[in-house]
């Protein structure tokens, strides 16, 4: 019988050969004790003879693999914790229903077919940047749930044994989609098909992960655990600040001063609860700013990649030496130049090593040169040796580097399931800071907690929840964040609120305030009259000088469609009267990237996207969380004899897009559908309580 060990924080390009030998020497195991061995991002899993597992994570515990200490730790079935075996169930669902996805018309949303190369060039990290269009070149592409950021592959079309490439897309638009690949596809395939890949490192990590906390013992993670679990309360020592830390708080205001330090006293895990427009971000950086004052080093990570760069940049303008991890056509041209890809191809290290590497090149040349001459005794075998001597020394130089410049930030960023092991090691942080904290499903925020001496979640349980496909994991909790059940579990005591909020126009600001905050939030007075014309060259009109305008369908027939083979919905009539209300904001002077238009139907999108002209952003209400614009227009779509208001029914996603407006919000929507639910019901009560209601009929010509 064998049972499983886990190691951790290998480097890259580690062979199964090297872990054998390890367990060998270092953990001094017989041969035939060990089984299979399997690398993959950094981790190693290893079959191990019964009862041999205990000692071996004991004897590898100080252990080091060419100057790089690991982590070894046991199967989880060895230690039994029903909440992690409950998550790591809910993952499993939520492969499944990854899966299954495939065989739908989202399928066909996430790809894009009869596609030609139409240049290549190289970009940031030696990545060749791919350009694909279609082949007719009078068509634009069709519309795609593919995004930016998004793993894909680059499959031949037409062939019976077509060629994979795996990618990230880099850049995509209505002509055309660039995709950043690790090298240039050599081909002769006439078209290509681009399709969604699903990101197996991600879940692996989250597996690993709830592992290494299940099976943690007499540590620091398991004191933390305990905590993050209910089974031990958390404890707070407040501490004075020094004066380095209260310069970096001094700009704050009292709510904000308040969080911070409420966090810098935390010994394991404090919430800031950021509402919108509240300044969360800045608060989190001030936050950071202080801890390094402290002298801690800081994990700063957020579930995407756009979060991540807002609070790197915000970092990178308070002077903190930042490394940010990551894919390099997911990071923003602002942070580039602080990307570890970017920092290690600078460090002299990394150059000796490209040296060698073109070295060990040549000598295999010399080696292939025999196959049209006979080579002397061994003479082929020692330059084949000779090479790959090299080539480990260049990539010893390569770690070198990597390890030089992670030891020199003070902060390192990166998306959660970024947290690589193979890059990392066994890096530890005295704090962990999660922002946009309450969009992340559990198993995600424990790749972070597994590397941290404290934690501190930020974000706002109230705003969009985590996305989860499977929906037996969504009805089972999967959807609940680590911060919304800790802000069940015992928020009175571990967080603190923000409550100035310097974004919206006051009246913009209270239906959200009153619905989701208990009426606690109070509009900055920067903000809370500010309307429209209060801006350079925007002229006053009756739809510019107001905050709000609601317009409602009810009774005009504009009925909700849906499109042939699709699950999502449009309304064509409430469409074209949105774009009539764009046209009279531009009319007025508006710019158009002063304007966003948002939906909670991806077919809506599709349908306003292709009457509005590509100045004007139309995207979902989840690309718009974190994001503001001077002028945003909602389309509800819903509109039918039965109430029903699906997918409407998430309040929290409604509260993102009613808060997204800095100073005019403009609302569509059928009231005879959507005030059969409550929450509906009352944000047109509190419409028609300011004025800003507004019949379709009077929207009309007659």
């Amino acid at each position: 019988m064998m049972e499983t060990l886990y190691l951790d924080g290998l480097p890259a390009g580690t062979r199964p050969g090297t872990v054998f030998k390890l367990l060998l020497e270092e953990g001094r195991i017989q041969k035939n004790e060990i089984g299979n061995i399997t690398i993959n991002d950094g981790a190693a899993t290893v079959e191990i003879a019964a009862g041999k597992v205990q000692r071996l994570v004991k004897s590898l515990a100080d252990v080091t693999l060419n100057t790089r200490k690991i982590r070894a730790w046991h199967d989880l079935q060895a230690v039994r914790n029903a909440h992690f075996e409950t998550l790591l169930h809910w993952l499993n669902l939520e492969a499944d229903a990854e899966r299954s996805e495939k065989n739908t018309g989202e399928r066909a949303q996430r790809a894009l077919s009869r596609l030609v190369i139409r240049g290549e060039e190289y970009g940031v990290g030696g990545q060749v940047l791919v350009q694909l269009a279609p082949k007719n070149q009078s068509l634009k592409l069709p519309w795609t749930r593919l995004s930016v950021g998004a793993p894909v592959r680059l499959v031949e079309e037409n062939s019976t044994q077509p060629h994979r490439w795996r990618g990230v897309i880099s850049a995509l638009n209505r002509s055309r989609v660039e995709i950043a690949l690790n090298q240039a596809p050599e081909t002769d395939a006439d078209t290509f098909r681009l399709e969604f890949a699903s990101d197996q490192v991600s879940r692996q990590r989250m597996e690993r992960a709830l592992h290494i906390a299940a099976s943690s013992r007499a540590t620091r993670l398991a004191a933390l655990r305990n905590v993050l679990l209910g089974e031990r309360a958390p404890y707070f020592e407040t501490r004075p600040l020094n004066a380095a830390q209260q310069q970096h708080i001094s700009g704050l205001n009292a709510a904000q001063q308040a969080a911070v330090k409420h966090a810098l006293a935390a010994e394991d895990v404090a919430l800031i609860h950021g509402p919108p427009g509240t300044g969360k971000t800045t608060t989190v950086t001030a936050l950071i700013m202080a801890a390094i004052a402290a002298q801690d080093t800081v994990l700063a990570c957020a579930p995407s990649n756009l979060a991540v760069d807002n609070l790197a940049e915000k970092l990178i303008a308070r002077g903190a030496k930042i490394v940010r991890l990551g894919h390099p056509v997911r990071v923003t041209n602002a942070v580039q130049a602080h990307t570890l890809d970017t920092l290690v191809a600078q460090h002299s290290d990394y150059r000796q090593a490209k040296k060698i590497r073109k070295d060990a090149a040549g000598v295999r040349r010399e080696a292939l040169k025999f196959r049209r001459t006979k080579p002397g005794k061994g003479e082929k075998a020692d330059l084949h040796r000779e090479a790959d001597d090299l080539v480990d020394e260049a990539r010893q130089l390569e770690m070198q580097a990597v390890e030089r410049v992670l030891d020199q930030a003070q902060v390192i960023l990166c998306t959660l399931t970024g947290v690589d092991s193979a890059l990392l090691g066994d890096r530890e942080f005295e704090m962990c800071v999660i922002d946009e904290a309450g969009q992340s499903i559990e198993p995600a925020s424990w790749i972070p907690i597994t590397r941290s001496q404290r934690l501190i979640l930020a974000g706002d349980h109230q705003q969009l929840p985590p996305t989860v496909l499977s929906k037996k994991a969504q009805d089972a909790g999967l959807g609940v964040s680590l911060l919304e059940r800790l802000m069940q579990l015992d928020g009175s005591n571990l967080s603190r609120q923000l409550t100035v909020q310097y974004r919206m126009h006051q009246q913009i600001m209270a239906f959200s305030s009153q619905s989701f905050y208990d009426s606690s939030l109070q509009a900055d007075p920067s903000v809370a009259e500010h309307v429209l014309p209060d801006l350079t060259e925007i002229s006053a009109t009756d739809l510019t000088e107001t905050a709000i305008t609601y317009i409602d369908t009810a009774g005009a027939g504009y009925d909700e469609q849906q499109p042939d083979d699709e699950v999502s919905r449009n309304n064509p009539e409430e469409a074209a009267l949105l774009v009539k209300k764009v046209n009279q904001l531009l009319e007025a002077d508006v710019k158009a990237a002063q304007i966003a238009v948002i939906t909670p139907y991806s077919a809506q999108v599709r349908l306003l996207a292709d009457l509005l002209p590509e100045t004007i952003e139309v995207g979902s209400i989840d690309g718009m969380q974190g994001r503001e614009k001077e002028a945003v227009l909602i389309s509800l779509v819903r509109s039918n004899t039965d109430g029903a208001v699906g997918f409407l029914s998430e309040t929290r996603r409604m509260n993102v897009a009613l808060t997204r407006a800095r100073r005019k919000l403009i609302v569509i929507g059928d009231s005879a559908t959507i005030t059969v639910h409550p929450f509906y019901a009352s944000m047109v009560d509190y419409f028609e309580s300011i004025g800003a209601y507004k019949s379709v009929w009077e929207e009309m010509e007659y």
